[in-house]
């Protein structure tokens, strides 16, 4: 069963939604001026599929992480969360996170935990760096970072073997770990709008390769 409550300013989650528990597979509560979220979340087991965008949540209850076949999605964008509760870390099967427009100014514990991802957007935050351990996420395809405050990357990013498209847009990136070019897969490094960047000497051995860089 799916349920679309999308831009109908509810205020609250619609009370239906509980009574649906047993068999909720999508839920889409994006635009509705949540504010919070209750814990009564964690009953809604059956989920694959869980839109939160465009809310005012500034936290999330623990009780979240116990929607471990989430598979699908999971959007939190345009909220004002600034961490992440470490139950979220049990989220494993999860493929696309988007955490965007939010206020993190570092990376949740939490999301290196989710080494399902094939999808990270995590453009329009606070961002500085990165942790070693986004290495973990082995599986990611797509690391999206536009406009952050990031000026360098761990060299642990090059064991994201899988990694197809890395946007680093509006970042006062000053270094780029020379691990990035060990990346076989890459086919889009995007550059734009990065002046603080002295170009690394590996880049056209990285775009012979067949990698689009953008610049």
């Amino acid at each position: 069963m799916d349920f679309s409550f999308w831009k109908q300013h509810l205020g609250q989650v619609p009370g239906e939604v509980w009574e649906a528990a047993g068999w909720l597979e999508t839920l889409v509560l994006a635009d509705n001026d949540l504010v919070e979220l209750p814990g009564r979340i964690g009953t809604l087991t059956r989920l694959r599929m869980l839109d939160l965008g465009h809310n005012g949540l500034t936290t999330l209850p623990s009780e979240l992480g116990a929607l471990v076949d989430l598979t699908d999605f999971l959007y939190l964008h345009d909220n004002q969360l600034a961490t992440l509760p470490v139950s979220l870390g049990n989220l494993t099967k999860l493929r696309y996170l988007n955490l965007s427009e939010n206020r993190f100014e570092s990376l949740p514990d939490a999301v290196c935990e989710m080494v399902g991802l094939i999808e990270l957007r995590l453009s329009d935050n606070q961002l500085q760096e990165l942790p070693d351990s986004i290495s973990r996420l082995s599986g990611l395809r797509e690391l999206h970072l536009r406009n952050n405050r990031i000026g360098t990357l761990p060299g642990s990013i090059g064991k994201l073997y899988q990694l197809r498209q890395l946007d680093l847009r509006q970042n006062p990136i000053h270094f780029l770990p020379d691990s990035l070019v060990q990346l076989p897969r890459l086919e889009k490094l995007d550059l734009r709008w990065v002046s603080t960047l002295e170009l690394p000497a590996w880049l056209p051995e990285l775009e012979a390769r067949g990698c689009a860089v953008y610049r």
